[in-house]
């Protein structure tokens, strides 16, 4: 599946790039690039380069660069397809993909999320503001959520009617139905879903709206948690509440918290962790790991300290290994679950993430618990189910330092620990985790800092005025290689896709080309830049033509020397003309 090239490059040239990343941090506007703090590393000094005109950016920092599609990806963690989509809703422009089929079902899952985001703002503002919605206030306000999280996660209101929702937002029976916010009656009647609950709006990863979770009132009828039916946009096994919004904070911490509440999550956020996300009234899937596994490696389980969270807790081991994924467990104290915690306590949920344990530590605590340690049998007892669990992490080393708390707690001597664990796993246990192989060694590429000298001028007068470089110049005329293999791709390429010319490049001569990007055009007239060009050129042949001469003894070589010397302070005078460099570019060759 893909988009049509022409309507990708209509989105690139629509968009302003200084606007759309002055829309992410602060530009300040130096000659004519913009500078700001890079917002894919920390730093204290501005080494984040925006060209405009160019529809580039380079940060000087960590490497990043790209164009509009390019920030876009790695700012909202986007795929390409969805970064242009992003960037065509914003400009305004219908995109046209190469298969037919594919466009029809992009346009129809917009007409859904459409459908379900206006319902979101229509719950949300009977809960803010309807009279029938004064029990709900209540209710939340006794839950501890004040009314900026309300604002923040737009929950909403269901009133106790049959098709108020569908009355209201005026959108087309089919869509309705389709989008999950009702169903076809009995009576062959649109109905609404949703029905006396408080709502909370449910989004996919890149922030459309898809579905709701339903609470009911503490005196209501019906069962406590209702969600959204599967449809094409919601599909509970597959999304996480919250995920749009903590995706940044998972990225910059390289770890996640899954919960089991929605409440969980705003509690978390009310003590300024934006990482937690939780399950759709769901256990936890192994999609849900792989979601969570793009953004951040980490992945901390906060849900309650009982038997059933700490059960949901254990089934996630295997995805561990096979995933490669380090997750832990949150230190919830017994019977108490984040928002609570969060209402009554910021600083011991801080701490219960803080002092997260590792996921084998956890598995490991659980069966030297459960085991009977007052007599030999049972120690013995005990030893083996631990051994059984420490048997299936993949690292011999930390393997031995768990090994090592089992001779402690159940007094087995850890020697004859290591041999139990030498002997072959029950066939059950017999499926072992394989870690990746190595990737091929690739050489780093080298450092390259562009300088303001008349090689480079020379270069950012091929990006921005391609028509005023005079034929004649050729790569071997550059000093630096990677300048030249620069201009070799210069003369080969169009600048019209500047991203992706450097996507296609070597490292070294990809850095060059970014940092080139991002500096400011010339201000000297072609002509000048041309002959300071040609005039340090003419200066290093002589240098090389003497050492030729030394070193061989060719006396010939003094006669093209002397030319070129005659013509040196000629190209660089203000009067140069095409005349001067006629006679000095055959000397140079």
């Amino acid at each position: 599946m893909g988009i049509e090239d022409e309507d990708i490059v209509r989105v690139r040239e629509a968009t302003d790039l200084a606007d759309l990343i002055g829309s992410h941090l602060q530009l300040k506007r130096v000659g004519r690039r913009s500078v700001g703090l890079c917002p894919f590393h920390n730093e204290k000094t501005p080494s984040f380069n925006v060209n405009a005109e160019l529809g580039f950016y380079k940060c000087f920092g960590c490497g990043k660069s790209g164009d509009a599609i390019t920030f876009v990806r790695e700012i909202e963690h986007l795929d390409f397809v969805g970064a242009v989509e992003m960037l065509a809703n914003k400009a305004g422009i219908q995109l046209r993909y190469t298969n037919e089929n594919e466009g029809v079902h992009r346009k129809k899952r917009s007409e859904l999320t459409d459908a379900v985001e206006k319902a979101v703002d229509w719950y949300h503002e009977r809960l803010l503001s309807s009279p029938d919605a004064a029990h709900a206030r209540g209710y939340l306000r006794s839950r501890g959520l004040t009314g900026d999280q309300v604002r923040k996660f737009k929950i909403g209101w269901a009133p106790d009617d049959w098709d108020q929702l569908y009355q209201s937002i005026r959108v087309k029976q089919e869509i309705f139905v389709s989008s999950g916010l009702g169903f076809v009656n009995k009576a062959n009647r649109v109905q609404d879903h949703f029905r006396a609950r408080v709502l909370f709006p449910i989004h996919d990863v890149n922030g459309a709206a898809v579905g709701f979770g339903g609470r009911v009132m503490p005196d209501g009828d019906g069962p406590k948690y209702k969600n959204s039916f599967d449809s094409t946009i919601y599909n509970k096994s597959r999304l996480l509440y919250g995920l749009h919004l903590a995706k940044d904070e998972i990225v910059r911490m390289d770890e996640s918290i899954v919960c089991e509440g929605y409440t969980d999550v705003i509690g978390f956020a009310d003590v300024g962790i934006e990482r937690s996300v939780a399950t759709c009234g769901t256990s936890l899937t192994e999609d849900h790991i792989r979601m969570l596994k793009r953004f951040g490696r980490r992945i901390v389980l906060a849900f309650d300290a009982d038997a059933a969270g700490q059960a949901a807790a254990e089934r996630i081991y295997e995805w561990e290994r096979a995933l490669e994924v380090d997750v832990a467990v949150a230190k919830l104290p017994d019977g108490v679950d984040p928002a609570d915690l969060a209402a009554k306590d910021p600083d011991a949920l801080r701490a219960a993430i803080a002092d997260a344990v590792p996921f084998l530590g956890f598995r490991l605590g659980r069966a030297l618990a459960a085991g009977n340690l007052t007599t030999p049998e049972g120690r013995a007892r005990t030893a083996e189910r631990a051994v059984a669990v420490v048997r299936e992490h993949p690292s011999d080393l930390v393997r031995d330092q768990y090994l090592m708390q089992v001779a402690d707690t159940c007094q087995v001597a850890v020697d004859r620990l290591r041999e139990m664990l030498k002997q072959p796993a029950p066939l059950v246990a017999e499926q072992r985790w394989v870690p990746n192989q190595p990737a091929e060694y690739e050489a780093p590429p080298q450092i390259v800092r562009i300088v303001d000298n008349a090689d480079s001028r020379m270069l950012l007068l091929c990006l921005h005025r391609p028509d005023s470089v005079p034929a004649y110049i050729t790569p071997d005329m550059f000093a630096d290689p990677a300048l030249r293999s620069v201009f070799a791709e210069l003369l080969d390429n169009s600048t019209d896709d500047l991203a992706g010319l450097i996507d296609s490049l070597s490292p070294t001569t990809a850095e060059a080309l970014g940092q080139l990007a991002v500096m400011d055009e010339p201000s000297a007239d072609p002509e000048r830049i041309v002959g300071h060009f040609l005039h340090d050129a003419a200066i290093r042949r002589v240098g090389d033509l003497q050492l030729l001469a030394e070193r061989t003894g060719d006396i010939t070589l003094m006669p093209v020397i002397s030319d070129i010397r005659l013509l040196i302070p000629k190209v660089r005078a203000s009067s140069f003309d095409l005349t001067v460099a006629a006679g000095l570019v055959p000397l140079l060759g």
